[in-house]
């Protein structure tokens, strides 16, 4: 409780001064707090009770974006985790395959957007494509560690045992990879938010935050601009928390397998 009381106050400080030196410095390109916050209300948040306060340009934008970064991660992270495993339980394709992914993990995923454009047009395949190609990678390469971290006396119990593959894999194996994965998991999170909002700047976007930062950006309409950058990184911080609350449970149950398996 104490430490949370603390973080929130170095929050309230932080936006104190960003709020006095904005208005003492009184330039248009950068806005106060207050308004930021005024323009995201009418923006995004001043709608009817029965749509939780939620206005046409937030269905429109918001949303639009939330559902590209969720399909996008979704795909990305289940491809990472099953090529994950399949990687780690197989030592020599590992270490016959461990350069070619560092090498592609190493490329920029903006570096290859004309690749994903030529391949797949602008649009919503575009997106979601470039989406899982950028964050599949966090995800691939921790699970592959986890799996090949399995601790030695737990494979040898599954041999004592006769435990089929399958029962290794998903009573020994995914246990045991799971903070791996999570952690790769929790990158892939962040990095989504990010390359979801890089692909919406692209032409043939009609609609989310992305798209709204282009436009507020060309009709100088800077604090518009600013208000979707703080929404961004709002939910960036909501996803993040939500996130860690899911990893707490998950890795609860871990923690009480693994102690039964030992």
């Amino acid at each position: 409780m104490r430490t949370t009381a603390l973080r929130w106050l170095v929050l309230v400080v932080l936006v104190l001064l960003w709020e006095a030196a904005t208005t003492l410095a009184a330039s248009t390109f950068f806005p106060a707090p207050s308004v930021i916050v005024a323009r995201m209300h009418a923006m995004w948040f001043s709608g009817p009770p029965g749509t939780l306060f939620l206005t046409d340009a937030a269905i429109g934008d918001i949303l639009p974006s939330l559902g590209r970064m969720a399909a996008g991660y979704a795909g990305g992270a289940l491809t990472g985790v099953l090529l994950g495993l399949a990687l780690g339980l197989s030592a020599r394709v590992y270490d016959y395959l461990d350069g070619v992914l560092q090498f592609l993990r190493a490329i920029p995923p903006p570096a290859l957007i004309t690749v994903f454009v030529v391949v797949f047009g602008f649009g919503l395949r575009m997106q979601l494509a470039f989406i899982m190609f950028s964050i599949v990678w966090p995800v691939l390469l921790n699970t592959a560690d986890g799996a090949r971290s399995v601790e030695p006396l737990h494979l040898q119990t599954c041999q004592v045992f006769r435990l089929s593959r399958g029962e290794r894999l998903m009573k020994v194996i995914l246990p045991s990879a799971l903070p791996k994965v999570f952690a790769g998991l929790r990158l892939a999170l962040s990095l989504s938010l990010i390359v979801m909002v890089f692909s919406e700047l692209l032409p043939g976007t009609t609609n989310g935050i992305g798209f709204q930062l282009t436009y507020a950006y060309s009709t100088f309409d800077l604090p518009a601009m600013w208000a979707g950058i703080v929404l961004l990184g709002v939910l960036g911080y909501l996803l993040n928390e939500l996130f860690l609350v899911v990893e707490r449970r998950v890795l609860a149950w871990h923690h009480a397998a693994q102690q039964l398996v030992g």
